[in-house]
């Protein structure tokens, strides 16, 4: 029986993605392959991280256990996770709307064939992150308008490329596309301008809630 790694599990309101505002139990999963240079989680993936082993089936009786119809698989990066598959499927016949936050370095084909099929946050780091080589665009075709793609911009260099990948890949008319600013690198007020500068019709700006509700590096929210 396969374990996972989780760094915390809780019950909050989801702060980002398109159930923003709505309650979800999280799910944490330690590690990640990028290293982000903004990165709020960098905690969850270093080598003498303090988790619980937990199998699928413990998990979805936790989950169950809330009332929360909603529950939300982060990390890290939840999909280097082994078996990851399967807890998926098992959250998904236990009743609950599975969402996934990836980076957007794992290929996410086996993902979106699975039944019932979970919604998807993708990020696409750009350059300020320091990681956009590792970005897959092949994702892309897999992506509906039950899925999001986030662009966490920390600068005037990101949304220019963010424009450009949009543009490229026809993202409006694929799935949600949300602009996500680095908490505290970037005025807001700049973001909004390019948007009606560049008339991104179709793109939404959308803040991190849990990042104003409570300190911004608190933890379990």
């Amino acid at each position: 029986m396969c374990s996972f790694k989780v760094a915390e599990k809780f019950v909050s309101i989801n702060g980002e993605g398109s159930r923003a505002g709505e309650l979800s139990v999280f799910l944490r999963f330690c590690g990640c392959n990028l290293n982000c240079g903004y990165c709020d989680t960098h905690w969850a993936n270093t080598a003498d991280v303090k988790y619980e082993l937990a199998s699928a089936e413990e998990l979805v009786k936790y989950v169950k256990a809330t009332g929360v119809k909603n529950v939300t698989l982060t990390g890290g990066e939840p999909l280097l996770q082994t078996d990851i598959a399967r807890l998926i499927v098992l959250l998904g016949a236990s009743g609950v709307e599975v969402e996934i936050e990836t980076n957007g370095s794992v290929l996410l084909k086996d993902i979106v064939s699975l039944s019932p099929r979970p919604a998807v946050t993708a990020d696409y780091k750009l350059p300020s992150s320091g990681m956009e080589k590792y970005m897959l665009t092949e994702n892309f075709s897999y992506l509906t308008l039950s899925d999001v793609v986030k662009f966490v911009v920390g600068d005037m260099c990101d949304l220019e490329r963010a424009e450009e990948i949009i543009k490229e890949y026809g993202l409006i008319d694929r799935c949600h596309v949300y602009f996500s600013p680095v908490f505290g690198k970037i005025n807001t007020e700049e973001i909004v301008e390019f948007m009606k500068k560049r008339k991104l019709n179709g793109v939404r700006l959308q803040l991190q809630l849990h990042k104003f509700i409570w300190k911004p590096d608190m933890r379990g929210v």
